[in-house]
């Protein structure tokens, strides 16, 4: 048998050993990119706020924000606003608050707010607001509250048949006079066409380093059977009076009820947006906060759909990462409408805008009944909080555990985190 030898030499034998080094490095390159970014540890654990059990009514939209230097010793006190789910679909009392000043060991009960109740339209219909997030704005050292207003017939049932019948609401508190304001109305543009509805409701809004806000909200025409679409409101804030200066990227589907409930982070200069669709949820990313790169469905890491789907999802920022708070199909919760509970925490991939499965973690339980909508924010450098409460009616618990309690579900960070001064 002959042995034919070929004898590399010269440019051509470095050549190889080049593209042999570049494909290692390209491969080295993808398994750094599965590997994903670097772990945040924390640890997950719930308490009862309060609780309380009503045939009438059951408390909703518990969110808090916190006020820098206005607790014990120094340290944060926490604002939590809350309202009554009536007996009606949808059907929201006017807003009531919580005040903790000893991060959550002791809580005020829930005192209604005067200038935030319920007004007469000049219809005689009821005007109220609903789905608030809370906020601190530090340029102005005021809390923010943003929500949607809204227009109830005498039974209940929401009104949407003039302009401006769901439009952006805000008021303030001073925590030095210990003083709400009443709800003011962003003037918008287009409330004949495009913002003819307009809901900035259950969304996770930014101060921006001048002081300025982005407000994700939701919006739709005249049409009945029109679909949301979401945007991000640019609006200065003087600490009196917001004011919108223009409005982002106009992201819409054609699937189901379209894009709502938006929630907005930042990480590193970077903006990430979460989106609610009747059949999946959805992320994007902009370099600016206005304009966005196409959505795409939540995943896990593994590539396998994330499950969540007809409801809300939030964010907790951290300096060193971000966190999805987010319900989802799989966790042996279909007797659970919307499988909305248990409520879930995990690190996202920012590069690939995938969860990771293996940081999961279960925050807030699920004990026979849905949980509803929820807030999240950052407290204090070494603590970001999730808060809901349990959608159940009655005067007697719900066989698996439910009894209308409030929930506090802390997210203990094993890093400080530096976005919380």
């Amino acid at each position: 048998m002959t042995h034919i030898t070929h004898k590399i030499s010269g440019p051509v034998r470095y050549g190889w050993a080049w593209a042999i080094a570049f494909i290692l490095l390209l491969a080295a390159g993808r398994d750094l990119r599965a590997q994903g970014p670097k772990v945040l540890p924390f640890t997950a654990k719930s308490e009862v706020v309060f609780k309380e059990l009503s045939p009438d009514f059951c408390w909703f939209h518990p969110r808090v924000a916190p006020l820098p230097g206005y607790g014990k010793d120094g340290g944060p006190a926490v604002i939590m606003t809350i309202q009554k789910h009536l007996s009606a679909d949808d059907h929201y009392s006017g807003m009531y608050f919580l005040r903790t000043d000893d991060l959550g060991k002791t809580w005020t009960a829930p005192t209604e707010i005067p200038e935030l109740a319920w007004q007469k339209g000049e219809d005689n219909e009821t005007i109220a607001v609903c789905d608030v997030t809370p906020g601190w704005h530090a340029h102005s050292g005021k809390l923010v509250a943003i929500g949607i207003k809204l227009r109830y017939s005498q039974q209940g049932g929401q009104l949407t048949d003039k302009p401006r019948s769901h439009e952006c609401a805000y008021a303030t508190y001073d925590p030095k006079t210990n003083k709400w304001t009443a709800w003011k109305m962003l003037a918008m543009p287009e409330t004949d066409g495009k913002f003819f509805l307009l809901a900035p409701g259950c969304v996770q809004w930014l101060e921006q380093p001048d002081g300025s806000l982005l407000v994700p909200t939701y919006f739709r025409g005249p049409a009945e059977s029109g679909r949301y679409s979401t945007t991000v409101l640019h609006c200065s804030f003087n600490g009196q009076e917001l004011k919108y200066l223009k409005h982002g990227d106009e992201i819409g589907t054609d699937s189901g009820r379209g894009l709502y409930e938006p929630s907005l982070a930042v990480l590193q200069g970077k903006y990430f947006l979460t989106l609610r669709n009747d059949s999946a949820a959805y992320v994007t990313t902009s370099t600016d906060g206005l304009k966005y790169a196409p959505i795409k469905k939540w995943t896990f890491d593994d590539g396998k759909d994330l499950g969540s789907y007809n409801t809300q999802a939030h964010w907790l920022s951290h300096s060193d990462g971000l966190l999805l708070c987010y319900t989802r199909r799989g966790a042996n919760n279909d007797h659970i409408p919307r499988n909305r509970a248990p409520i879930f925490v995990a690190q996202i991939n920012p590069v690939t805008l995938q969860v990771l499965r293996h940081t999961e973690q279960k925050l807030l339980p699920e004990r026979g009944v849905m949980l509803g909508n929820f807030g999240a924010a950052a407290i204090t450098q070494h603590e970001s909080w999730v808060t809901d409460a349990e959608y159940v009616f009655g005067t007697k618990p719900n066989p698996k555990g439910a009894d209308g309690s409030t929930w506090l579900g802390r997210v203990v960070w094993s890093n400080p985190n530096k976005m919380v001064e």
